[in-house]
């Protein structure tokens, strides 16, 4: 059936965060004095919840613990807000234009809280291209679960086999792959194409203005 919802995924689908995800990181490890983590496995935690990705980096961390890195990390941020303000990545804005101007129904479904997805959404106007917003206080179980995806279909009344997922990472692909939808993963965000590869994704693009030929020929 041919997609009539497009679902996206956030950070390093739609803005580039990366830098300021690993920046706001490594201030929070450098307030709490933990042991400091290399950018590239900051990096590689971008997906999942801030709660998910302070566990993996410090697996020897107590809940209470963890909570307490979630909560300063959150703090630093807002402390921080305009120096951390990421930028959309190029075409981005217009791409969305353009799919909103052929009628198609858009969602973001993010590990990022739903508020400072708004922040950002907003800050960026891009916020009323969206019909549903799903950040990670929207849902128990968060990528790779299909939850996610479910939530944004059970709003808008759209079945699996009628929407797209697109993501930066392989969590955003198992999303999609789980909730039956179709996926597109991208290569400019914050896993390689050799990690796309070995997931199984419909489509793997290296330009988000691939995007819109890949919706308009899918049947």
């Amino acid at each position: 059936m041919k997609p009539k919802v497009v679902i996206f995924d956030f950070d390093g689908t739609l803005c580039d965060t990366r830098q300021n995800i690993i920046v706001a990181f490594r201030a929070t490890m450098e307030r709490l004095g933990l042991p400091l983590r290399d950018e590239a496995s900051c990096g590689a935690t971008i997906g999942l919840t801030l709660r998910d990705g302070f566990a993996e980096l410090y697996p020897e961390l107590s809940d209470a613990d963890v909570d307490h890195c979630v909560d300063t990390y959150r703090k630093i941020f807002a402390e921080r807000r305009r120096e951390l303000m990421p930028e959309l990545f190029p075409d981005v804005k217009e791409v969305l234009e353009s799919l909103h101007r052929d009628g198609y129904a858009m969602a973001i479904a993010s590990s990022r809280l739903t508020d400072s997805l708004m922040l950002f959404m907003r800050h960026h106007a891009i916020d009323d291209y969206f019909t549903s917003v799903i950040g990670s206080d929207s849902v128990e179980r968060h990528k790779p679960a299909p939850d996610p995806a479910y939530r944004v279909l059970e709003e808008l009344g759209f079945s699996p086999s009628e929407a797209i997922v697109v993501g930066d990472m392989p969590v955003d692909v198992m999303m999609g792959r789980h909730a039956g939808t179709r996926t597109v993963a991208v290569t400019y965000g914050n896993a390689t194409r050799a990690e796309l590869e070995a997931t199984p994704a419909d489509h793997i693009i290296d330009d988000i203005r691939e995007l819109q030929p890949i919706i308009a020929n899918e049947r």
